[in-house]
């Protein structure tokens, strides 16, 4: 073998060894050593029986890359074998809708219902993942469970039917402020047990205002209840946001009796 083939031959296999780095640094460590050398042994056997050696290097790199890809991909659903699963829980809950649409002319869902749901039910998956790893403690667990819960419940009536009469209802924002005051209390405890405790006893306090504010708003409005508070009138409306206020006390509880602060702080500072 010529000392023109030999230098290239050291030359492709730095950039080999570059692109082995792209694996996990685990499979990195134990294999590279031992791969760089098949690869220099195939290109040497390549040059000394006078083929081409380029072609060959070209078709180890592709093959490499490609199992550079398999192996990240089993790497990352192994790490997070709990996102998957979310997301095909998700996708299992909205072949629902799609499969009764092949059936029946009542649900009428567009793509933004199906973008809309899956963003809802995917984001709320994914926030009780990120919440709950931060601590072992199971009623920390369940109440980040019931929290996260009570507000895709909150934002899916909202949007979908609306909780004081119809969707369209100006009033129903205020259900978004609900929410808010339950976030910024989170990032102020630092999603602390006791601060979250405070957290969802504040954002109780403030579904249990909506309806009172509501009341306000419909006399300032002069319509009549049922233009304003749809089919469930005052009384129903009350009666659900009772049901939320309910929810929100029973995450602040759990939150109050996980006495063992999660393992980490989400949250510099």
């Amino acid at each position: 073998m010529d000392k023109k083939s030999e230098h290239s031959i050291r030359r492709y296999r730095r950039w080999y060894a570059t692109l082995l780095r792209l694996y996990s640094k685990p499979y990195h460590e134990r294999f590279s050593e031992e791969m760089e050398q098949t690869f220099t042994d195939q290109l040497r056997e390549r040059a000394a029986d006078e083929r081409g050696v380029v072609r060959c290097a070209l078709w180890m790199f592709a093959e490499t890359f490609m199992g550079i890809v398999r192996q990240n991909m089993s790497s990352t659903m192994m790490k997070n074998k709990r996102i998957v699963v979310i997301v095909f829980v998700v996708a299992c809950i909205l072949m629902a809708p799609f499969v009764a649409m092949q059936f029946t002319d009542e649900v009428t869902w567009s793509l933004l219902d199906f973008v809309a749901a899956g963003g809802l039910l995917l984001g709320a998956g994914l926030t009780y993942e990120f919440i709950s790893r931060l601590a072992g403690n199971t009623a920390y667990k369940a109440a980040v469970a019931v929290a996260v819960a009570t507000g895709l419940i909150l934002v899916w009536i909202n949007l979908a039917v609306g909780i004081i009469g119809s969707e369209n209802n100006s009033a129903n924002l205020m259900y978004f402020g609900v929410l808010q005051i339950g976030f910024i209390g989170a990032i102020i405890a630092r999603l602390q047990p006791r601060g979250m405790a405070r957290a969802m006893y504040a954002t109780a306090i403030g579904q249990a205002l909506a309806p009172v504010i509501a009341l306000f708003m419909w006399n300032a409005q002069g319509v009549s209840a049922a233009t304003f508070f749809g089919g469930a009138g005052v009384l129903g409306v009350f009666v659900l946001n009772t049901f939320f206020v309910a929810m929100w006390i029973a995450s602040a509880t759990l939150f109050h009796s996980a006495r063992v602060k999660p393992k980490e702080t989400a949250l510099p500072g």
